[in-house]
């Protein structure tokens, strides 16, 4: 684990010193769909993705008759899919903010790749965002061209993937092959070193402690909902079986000990684990890569990566 003694990289300070100049309130003090707004503003930020070969829109059923938008990535040649699930603590929705990140994964995986809009909290608290995520899963496995099937998020998109992966291990389940967890919620406990060390009140809007009480108080039905393992995944009892993992950790991030301890879990239940941690990345850096260039180095190591587990699969 890192000492956290590495300071922040002069483009992260950038990036959110140029957010702090435009005098948002945080989001804990927003209504959710101001936080929305607030949200698909700045994703204009992040620029353009790469080409890929193909990008279309799709619809995606989900098990009580609902209809998801999701959009597909196919990059020439592809092989295999990622089923991507974005983060925004489970209330800002929308594919945009994943966009350009998918599209670069993609091209450096091989791989197509399914991005979902599932549905959001408050408006649809848990379970219902879990089970989009899994019907979704479900869907690319139904399609005969999937080809080895990788779940993979950020943020509380790692947080569905955990649990998805978690659910494959079931009879008649699709087959994962592996998950790519980018700095994941794993728990709800907001008291670990990493929420004491990185999300206290600071002069730049970065993730807080208090943004993610917010998130789990409008995902969550009732408090009970925090201590079941489908919504922290670290509280399941036993890990074994499950996919084998690549785990992307930010050392300035609130969740780091949820990445960090999930993996440790994970590894001591005999699960393959790969593990980068960024020792001078923010929450976020994963899909801001055009703003913050180690985000785009990740999303390519990663990419190479799931590359090489799904050319191992067929």
């Amino acid at each position: 684990m890192s000492s956290g003694a590495t300071p922040l990289h002069p483009d992260a300070r950038a990036f959110y010193e140029r957010a702090a100049a435009l005098g948002a309130p945080p989001v804990y003090q927003l209504t959710p769909a101001q936080a929305r707004a607030e949200f698909r503003a700045g994703t204009a930020e992040n620029g353009a993705g790469p080409e890929v070969a193909e990008a279309r829109e799709l619809v995606i059923g989900a098990r009580d008759g609902a209809e998801l938008h999701g959009r597909l990535y196919l990059p020439h040649g592809a092989r295999g899919t990622v089923v991507w699930f974005h983060g925004g603590g489970w209330v800002l929705d929308g594919l945009e903010g994943t966009d350009a990140m998918c599209r670069l994964l993609a091209n450096e995986s091989g791989a197509a790749v399914v991005s979902v809009d599932y549905r959001a909290a408050p408006e649809h608290r848990f379970p219902v965002a879990l089970d989009d995520c899994h019907d979704t899963l479900r869907w690319v496995a139904s399609q005969e061209d999937a080809g080895p099937i990788v779940v993979g998020g950020d943020s509380a998109g790692g947080n569905l993937a955990a649990v998805c992966a978690l659910r494959a291990r079931a009879p008649q389940e699709p087959d994962v092959i592996a998950q790519v967890l980018v700095y994941p919620v794993t728990d709800s406990d907001l008291t670990t070193p990493s929420y004491l060390r990185y999300g206290e009140p600071d002069p730049l809007p970065m993730l807080s402690t208090r943004d993610m009480a917010w998130f789990f108080d409008c995902y969550a039905r009732d408090p009970s909902d925090l201590s079941n393992p489908e919504l922290a995944p670290l509280r399941t009892p036993d890990l074994s079986a499950v996919a084998p993992a690549i785990v992307v950790v930010a050392e300035h991030d609130p969740l780091r000990d949820d990445s960090l301890r999930y993996a440790e879990r994970l590894r001591d239940a005999g699960v393959e684990v790969t593990l980068h941690h960024y020792d001078d990345m923010p929450h976020g850096f994963f899909t801001r890569g055009n703003l913050i260039g180690a985000g785009n180095e990740a999303v390519a190591l990663v990419g190479g990566e799931v590359r090489e587990l799904i050319a191992a699969a067929r």
